[in-house]
């Protein structure tokens, strides 16, 4: 009986490993409440030329007041230069940040995050603008809650966005 020789099955094709994030993430500290002229003026020497350094992307956080997030490929002395010359920014926070720690600044919050039944609430625009309600319920995939006014005499419903009110108390057990 003839030995007939099989080849070694083929290897399995494995896709291309995926483009590594090469950027580097840099924390630019700023003066109080000047993040977003920060963000423009760095744009805005990005465009007029007065600065050869790559910027990919500008991210000003809410939730991180006084700072500002440039990601670049440009190491953190060429970083330093292009500070210099944008007002506002007072200095880069030594070290760089990866793209895990800044991502969740990526992703919007919803505008009902943090209310829920029982909150109370300052209405702060519409005809109701300056009164004070509870919230008695909160849709979050409409970004809606409705309330009721606190000094009311009849209790009437009224839906309104959630980024019409401002929390005044949160719900405790009392």
């Amino acid at each position: 009986m003839a030995m007939t020789h099989q080849a070694p099955p083929a290897a399995p094709v494995v896709p291309a490993a995926p483009e590594v994030f090469v950027n580097r993430i840099f924390a630019i500290k700023t003066t109080s409440k000047q993040e977003r002229t920060v963000a423009d003026n760095i744009l805005k020497a990005i465009d007029t030329k007065q600065t050869d350094v790559n910027v990919t992307a500008i991210i000003v956080p809410n939730e991180l007041k006084g700072y500002v997030l440039i990601e670049t490929p440009e190491k953190m002395n060429r970083v330093e230069q292009l500070v210099e010359l944008i007002a506002h920014a007072r200095t880069v926070i030594k070290g760089e940040t990866s793209l895990a720690e800044v991502g969740h600044f990526l992703i919007p919050k919803p505008v009902v995050a943090g209310i829920e039944e029982g909150t109370i609430v300052e209405l702060i625009a519409g005809p109701f603008k300056g009164e004070k309600a509870v919230v008695k319920r909160v849709d979050a995939a409409k970004e809606e809650i409705t309330v009721e006014l606190y000094e009311s005499v009849v209790p009437i419903p009224i839906t309104v966005r959630g980024d019409n009110v401002r929390v005044v108390e949160k719900f405790s057990d009392r």
